[in-house]
Order: C-alpha cells, then structure tokens, then sequence
C-alpha cells in the first residue's frame, strides 16, 4: 500500500511511503511558484503532475491513501486561497482515482512530532532528524519536507501502522 503526506503550499513537502515507515530518501519538495509568462493555475497543474505521478504506478497497484496537512489559520487572503486551490486539486485527484484521503489537523501533527501541540518550526525539523536519524549537511530537511514527513506518519498511525510512540514535551521550549 502506499501511503503519501502533503504539507500543503507554494514549497510543498511531500513525503510517501511503501513499506508501512517513513524513510528519508521518499520525501523532498514541489517548488509551486509561479514562473514568469505562466497563469495562475500553473502551480495546481503541478500539484495534479506531482501527485498523479506517485499514485499512478505499476509498482503501488490499486491501494493508496493520502493524508495532507489541515490548516485553519491563515497568514493572509492570498495564502488561504492558494492552500484551498492545492487541498481542492489533492480531493480532485484523490476522487477521480477513488483514493482515500484525509486532513490532519496541524496541532496533531505537532504534538505526534514533538509531544507539544504549539511546536515551532525548528522543533518539528529536530524531531524529523532526531525520529528518522537525519544526519550531517546532506541530510539536511526543509521545514516542508519534515511537515511532510510528520503528516504520513500520522497517516500511517491512522491506518494502524507499529510506529515510534509520541515523544514526553520538551520543557526546554
């Protein structure tokens, strides 16, 4: 079964699955920007492209299931309605493909990630290399590729997968 997290965004992580684990090397990020001379549905067509691509394969057979980070809160009009363009494009394709799909709300994510539902950014980033054994400049992740990451671990707890259990709150932060 493969099993796919989305961080949702113009740097969208993403991070997928085939053995039931998050494994570093199945992860990166879709660079959602417009280009010059493009419109604006560019960057959905490219989510569709990206997402089609790995649920579309020989390998995976007729079972998948997506998961895509929940987002309530905007840091402004132009934001909100770019997430709901590329979270109506991930339905849109999940739907047509009959995958199941679901939003994780990013509070749950945080606090699997971290043991706290308010974690920072960096935090998250620390805990992906600290949980998945990151290390030294090349495994260097981006704060969207470890949402990512994060996301299809939630997934994979969701459907029941043996994962690592929820961290103790650092009291450091």
């Amino acid at each position: 079964m493969r099993v796919i997290g989305l961080d949702p965004g113009t740097s969208m992580g993403y991070a997928f699955t085939d053995s039931g684990k998050v494994e570093v090397h199945q992860s990166g990020v879709w660079d959602l920007k417009p280009r010059r001379h493009e419109g604006g549905g560019m960057r959905y067509l490219r989510v569709r492209r990206n997402l089609e691509a790995l649920l579309v394969s020989e390998q995976i057979g007729d079972r998948s299931a997506v998961f895509y980070e929940e987002v309530r809160g905007h840091k402004g009009t132009d934001a909100a309605h770019i997430y709901g363009g590329i979270v109506a494009t991930i339905a849109s394709v999940c739907e047509e493909l009959g995958v199941p799909y679901q939003g994780i709300p990013v509070g749950t994510i945080k606090k699997r990630a971290t043991g706290k539902g308010n974690a920072s950014k960096h935090s998250m980033v620390r805990a992906a290399h600290h949980e998945w054994m990151i290390d030294g400049f090349e495994g260097l992740i981006s704060e969207d590729e470890a949402d990512a990451m994060w996301v299809l671990q939630c997934g994979l707890d969701e459907l029941g997968y043996e994962g690592s259990p929820a961290p103790e709150p650092d009291p450091s932060e």
